[in-house]
């Protein structure tokens, strides 16, 4: 596989520092290697493949040097600002946040279910939302032979997807303290508020999974809710799918279907209590599916249980991913 020079953009974050320890679990093939971080950051030290790497400020000029692939996750307005610097020095961007997931010119990827799209970049390669990732993966096979209709999404949303903040609001509301993240107290509680408001009654975050589900799975006709609700774990994104399909189906063949399907783990053994839960998920790079049952208050439905890591699969890992896709076909 043909080595690259690959720089990090938020290289001290929380995504940043597991980009780098999935890039090694992976053995991504880099011959230079260049992170990048705020102001604030720079000069701090990040040990890769048992050396030391100095990470440097984000400038205007941090890509005027030779770099093939640059993974982005310093937030949509650094996102917005030096994507584009980059791209026009030639480099491939993949970038974490939300700023270019809905652009009609940018693909948005998740290698086991769209990956032929990274072909039509044009130097920006957007990764989509965390919970939108772990639930499209599931869903690619069966949408292909059995064409679903509506889809209704519930999830349960680990407070390291709100970064460093969401994790010390859990940690000083077990404590007694104040969160400051949050709009409310995390520990022991439920908040159904991720992200912004809209005017039309949903978040951000429920937006994000209906849009960007839709643009994965190239289907406008797909009905699409949402739910998102905060929740006191620490890793690991919870999502209740409820899918009505157009055709009918025996549920072996649902079965069969995800066994078959890249990235799906199947954990689904009601008997002995056997289900996905996210203290189980913490580290790995898999989707876990189970509670897989039929919905008996439509024709053709089910309901079923994902849960993934949002910071590897949600995140590092899926970018990571795609960088692999496009070391495929640089020449």
């Amino acid at each position: 596989m043909k080595q690259v020079n690959l720089a990090i953009v938020g290289a001290t974050g929380m995504v940043g520092r597991t980009f780098l320890k999935v890039l090694e679990e992976r053995n991504f093939p880099i011959k230079n290697l260049y992170l990048f971080s705020s102001e604030k950051s720079a000069g701090t030290e990040l040990v890769f493949r048992g050396k030391e790497y100095k990470v440097e400020a984000l400038t205007e000029a941090s890509f005027d040097r030779d770099i093939d692939i640059a993974l982005f996750s310093a937030g949509g307005d650094v996102s917005k600002k030096f994507a584009p610097i980059a791209r026009d020095h030639g480099v491939i961007v993949v970038d974490n946040s939300s700023a270019w997931r809905m652009e009609k010119d940018i693909p948005l990827v998740v290698p086991e279910v769209n990956p032929n799209d990274v072909d039509w970049n044009n130097g920006i390669i957007a990764n989509p939302n965390c919970s939108t990732i772990q639930s499209v993966v599931p869903l690619v096979k069966l949408h292909e032979a059995l064409k679903i209709k509506r889809i209704v999404y519930s999830t349960y949303q680990a407070v390291s997807g709100s970064g460093v903040g969401g994790m010390k609001d859990l940690e000083n509301g077990i404590n007694g303290g104040e969160n400051k993240k949050y709009p409310y107290q995390i520990a022991y509680n439920c908040l159904p508020h991720i992200d912004e408001f809209l005017d039309n009654g949903y978040t951000k975050e429920e937006m994000k999974m209906i849009n960007e589900t839709k643009k994965i799975l190239n289907d406008e006709s797909i009905r699409v809710t949402a739910t998102t609700v905060r929740v006191p774990v620490r890793y690991g994104h919870s999502v209740c799918i409820n899918l009505e399909f157009e055709n009918p189906f025996e549920m072996e063949q649902i079965y069969k279907l995800l066994q078959e399907t890249e990235g799906v783990n199947i954990v689904d053994d009601v008997k002995n209590n056997v289900y996905p839960m996210p203290i189980d998920v913490e580290g790995k790079d898999e989707v876990y599916v189970g509670r897989i049952r039929r919905d008996y208050s439509v024709e053709n439905g089910i309901n079923m249980w994902v849960v993934a890591d949002n910071i590897r699969k949600g995140a590092a890992t899926n970018t990571v991913q795609i960088a692999e896709l496009l070391i495929k076909k640089l020449k």
